[in-house]
Formats: C-alpha cells, structure tokens, sequence
C-alpha cells in the first residue's frame, strides 16, 4: 500500500508541476508566451486561456484527496482528450518528433496515476471490509 502511494504521489506531483503550475505561472509571470504552443498550430489565441485554466482545474481535483469520485474521473477524463489530442495536433501541423512525444510522455505519467489511484482505492475497501467476517465476499459485492 506505502509504495503504491508513493508511486501515486509521484506521478500527481509532475502532473501538478507540468500540467498545473507551468501553464499558471507562463500567465501570471511570461503572458506574452500564453500562446506559443497553440497560436502555430492554428488554434485561436483564447484557446490557450481556456486551455490552461481546464488544466488547472484538472490537476487540482486529481491532486485533491477529498474531491468527489465522479469530479476525479472527469478530470482525468478531460486531462487524457487534452494530451491525446495535443499529439494528434503536433502530429498533423508540425510533424515533429519532439513535440509528438511529449503528450505521450505526460500521458503515460497520468495513466500511471489513474491506475495507481484505482489500486490504492481498491485496497481501501479491502481493509475497511476486513473488519467484516467474510472480506473476500463483501468487496467483491461492491
């Protein structure tokens, strides 16, 4: 369970830094660079805001212990479209080796947390429903 957490942690922690604080500090402290990634592949400059402020978003419901099941899928869900179609954007307009692997790559981080996050969620149950009798029955009802 400690090192399921840790790998967890881990993984959310690059989202948060690459995904989170990145684009939140290119607005508050380099705006003039809001729209580099998007403006050459031809999306208009507002995308970029709205862009970063779901990302945002998306890393703080991940990140945050408490949020709502149904809210955490969403934003892994939004967090995934985004980086898959982040690379389908690079491969179709630039078709730069570089640019292409790096939505994979972030991709991959976020899988591991997803999958993780899923494991260290199933052996909770697991122990709650080990103060029961017949553990092995409760939670596979679940």
């Amino acid at each position: 369970m400690k090192k399921n957490k840790i790998i967890f942690w881990s993984a959310v922690s690059l989202l948060v830094v690459w995904e989170g604080l990145m684009p939140l500090a290119t607005v508050l402290f380099a705006p003039q660079y809001v729209n580099a990634g998007t403006k050459p592949l031809g999306y208009p400059d507002y995308f970029a805001y709205a862009l970063i402020i779901c990302k945002v978003l998306g890393v703080a419901a991940i990140s945050y212990p408490k949020t709502p099941e149904k809210l955490r899928e969403w934003a892994y869900a939004g967090l995934t479209f985004n980086l898959v179609f982040a690379f389908i954007s690079h491969a179709c307009v630039d078709r730069k080796a570089e640019f292409m692997l790096m939505p994979l790559v972030v991709l991959g981080i976020l899988a591991i947390a997803y999958i993780y996050d899923k494991k260290i969620k199933k052996a909770g149950k697991v122990e709650r429903a080990g103060a029961g009798t017949n553990a092995y029955q409760e939670v596979s009802a679940l």
